[in-house]
């Protein structure tokens, strides 16, 4: 992990009003060799997983909330220790993760009309960033119409839609774009996202990549959702531009999803409609060239509203018995040059990616490649095995 760049203060990964801020989340305890569910009430850290064995248990609670401001536990400190330790990337005896278990982590994609854009990009430039500059000009003066004020499935995107058909430029990011059904796929595998400090990667043949700054529902197996934090969804342009059926590749590698670094459960300070009104910060920082990109997503901006997004999911037509975390999406898309002249964005090893939201703190992680960073071991049976080895499971 690089930290030659000066990370910001502890608290600033935290929500703003911290006092008032319920945090549910995981940490791993080296003393029992495994992960514990964690609740973090005016900045103090408590272990609670003697009363709720997984993260998923806890959101499942009828009286989530109310539970979690009262369970009993071990006091674990100060959370700003616990953030400092992750930020430096030293061994401790105990070290964040990303608050999620067992739950399956889904991502919806093409969600804004800026996002959209750059998808059709990367499709008809067949993965090849060299083309970018060019077919966005083009396509923004062949769109003549704001794709934001067009509401998805609605009679106005039908008619666009036949107008595209007719002139050959339909594409199937369009069809997830503005048609009547979102796109939603699986990101990672329960258990495999990392947290607050981690590397994540980048699969090695990439070289169109870059960063996706989103707000994370947390729903439980009713499809109900409970909480929100922040996500980095890394995008692969270049493979996933050559054809959609890489999707898989592109998005499904070791360390390629972060999370946290803590859920914020909901309650009468924070609702869903905190999450429709969220400003998303970006700043990527580069520790070799000095590169700096700011950027942002504004949720207001968002084509499909949060809880369509669960629905379409989530339903009689699929059901995930030990709930989800779902990605919403981005309107970020990155074309600042870095480099050559109209090649655009894309990352380089050691790069520092901070996404952040008043209301739900600091998501901090570098870039290394999936085949460099640490390897996912530590899986859905081997958590259970040490909850069984812990007595911790009824």
């Amino acid at each position: 992990m690089n930290n030659q760049l000066k990370h910001a203060p502890a608290l600033a990964h935290l929500p703003a009003d911290l006092a008032d801020a319920l945090l549910v989340g995981r940490v791993w305890r080296q003393d029992v060799n495994g992960p514990s569910v964690v609740v973090v009430r005016k900045g103090e850290v408590f272990d609670i997983t003697a009363q709720a064995a997984t993260v998923s248990d806890l959101l499942d609670r009828d009286d989530v909330a109310a539970f979690a401001q009262a369970a009993q536990g071990e006091s674990l400190g100060k959370v700003e220790a616990l953030i400092e330790t992750a930020l430096s990337g030293a061994e401790a005896p105990v070290r964040l993760l990303a608050p999620c278990d067992v739950q399956a982590i889904k991502a919806c994609g093409v969600t804004f009309a800026v996002s959209l854009l750059e998808r059709v990009i990367e499709e008809q430039a067949g993965g090849n960033p060299a083309r970018a500059d060019e077919l966005r000009k083009s396509l923004l003066k062949d769109i003549g119409a704001d794709l934001s004020a067009i509401k998805p499935g609605s009679p106005e995107a039908e008619k666009l839609k036949q107008e595209f058909i007719a002139r050959g430029a339909w594409s199937q990011y369009m069809e997830v774009g503005i048609g009547p059904y979102a796109e939603v796929f699986s990101k990672s595998q329960p258990m495999s996202a990392v947290g607050l400090g981690a590397d994540v990667g980048l699969h090695p043949e990439s070289k169109w990549n870059n960063p996706e700054p989103e707000i994370v529902l947390a729903v439980n197996s009713r499809a109900q959702t409970v909480g929100a934090t922040l996500g980095n969804d890394v995008n692969l342009r270049d493979i996933e531009g050559r054809s959609a059926l890489l999707l898989g590749k592109a998005k499904d590698n070791n360390a390629s999803c972060g999370i946290g670094p803590f859920i914020r459960l909901f309650d009468g300070r924070f609702t869903i409609d905190t999450v429709r009104n969220a400003e998303l910060r970006l700043l990527i920082e580069g520790a070799e060239d000095g590169f700096r990109l700011d950027g942002e997503s504004r949720m207001r901006e968002i084509s499909r509203d949060p809880l369509d997004l669960v629905s379409q999911t989530a339903g009689a037509h699929h059901q995930y018995p030990d709930g989800f975390m779902l990605f919403l999406g981005t309107m970020f898309s990155p074309i600042k040059d870095r480099g050559a002249p109209g090649a655009g964005f894309t990352h380089k090893l050691g790069d520092r990616v901070s996404i952040s939201s008043p209301s739900l703190g600091m998501l901090v992680n570098h870039v290394q490649l999936s085949t460099t960073v640490a390897p996912w071991t530590f899986g859905v049976r081997a958590l259970y095995r040490n909850l069984a080895q812990r007595g911790l499971l009824n």
